[in-house]
């Protein structure tokens, strides 16, 4: 983490990719190089993005710490700090602080299967510990990703899923809510997946990122198939504000988002307030 908390430092933008029609990933690189050098963060963390007279705004790392170099973060266009974003250009400076928050498992995982299962844009933090996972593959079982969104011109990293699918013992789902003419996959909901591959319970961790709805159905179906509810992960960072805990915004029960988590388990999430649940 930076030596100061509250103090952003500014990163060129190396390269934009346009993802779907509103969201887009973003190549960075901090423009000094001691910063870049001294900045290391954990898969599932997040930073704080700034656009001068804009604002800032919380958004996960997508990159992955076994890839030092570049930072990219996956961005949708939804408010005032976003839109900002999207109209800045390659070599433009964006301005950064963090990283914060705590991260997915990772080392303490070894030996066991992977699944993940994401909504959307839900696959960018997931994104993390996919290719952290990828990067040291010997040390994990299988590896299962289904992702779902509303179109076929709605995934996000279409250029990188393919990639995946070719990867040893590795199993890539994809489903739609609204299929085009061209579309020969799967039709329906995120959790129609589930029935279409093996998930075993045993020896075996799961992370999920998603919009409330999914999370709570997706949440049920694992508990259902027997799934641990300590062996189920889900990213909370859409309540964040801050990133350091001071503005209340992210608070549930006795915990803050931004520095207890933002990544749960769900025997973490169940005893929060039925109120202020996530899923």
């Amino acid at each position: 983490m930076m030596k100061n908390i509250y103090q952003p430092y500014p990163a060129k933008i190396e390269r934009i990719v346009d993802e779907t029609f509103n969201i887009k990933t973003y190549t960075v690189k901090f423009i000094n190089g001691d910063i870049a050098k001294s900045f290391n963060y954990k898969q599932g963390q997040f930073v704080e993005i700034s656009i001068p007279g804009a604002g800032e705004a919380p958004f996960s790392i997508t990159s992955t710490p076994s890839r030092p170099g570049n930072l990219e973060f996956t961005i949708r266009k939804i408010g005032r700090v976003t839109t900002k974003i999207f109209e800045l250009k390659e070599g433009d400076l964006l301005h950064i602080r963090g990283p914060y928050g705590n991260s997915f498992p990772f080392e303490e995982v070894e030996g066991k299967n992977l699944y993940f299962i994401a909504g959307g844009i839900g696959l960018a933090p997931l994104r993390s510990v996919i290719n952290q996972a990828f990067d040291h593959r010997p040390r994990f079982g299988e590896i299962k990703i289904l992702y779902g969104a509303k179109s076929p011109a709605e995934f996000c990293y279409r250029e990188e899923i393919p990639i995946w699918k070719k990867l040893p013992d590795t199993e890539v789902l994809l489903t739609v809510d609204n299929p085009d003419g061209e579309w020969q996959g799967n039709v329906g909901v995120v959790t129609t997946l589930m029935d279409k591959t093996k998930l075993s319970p045993l020896n075996s961790v799961v992370y999920v990122c998603g919009p409330p709805v999914m999370l709570k159905f997706v949440m049920l179906k694992l508990i259902e198939m027997g799934f641990k509810d300590g062996d189920i992960y889900v990213t909370l960072e859409r309540y964040m504000q801050c990133g350091v805990g001071k503005c209340g915004h992210c608070n549930i029960g006795d915990k803050f988002v931004c520095v207890d988590g933002p990544v749960f388990s769900y025997r973490d999430i169940k005893v929060f307030p039925e109120r202020e649940r996530a899923v």
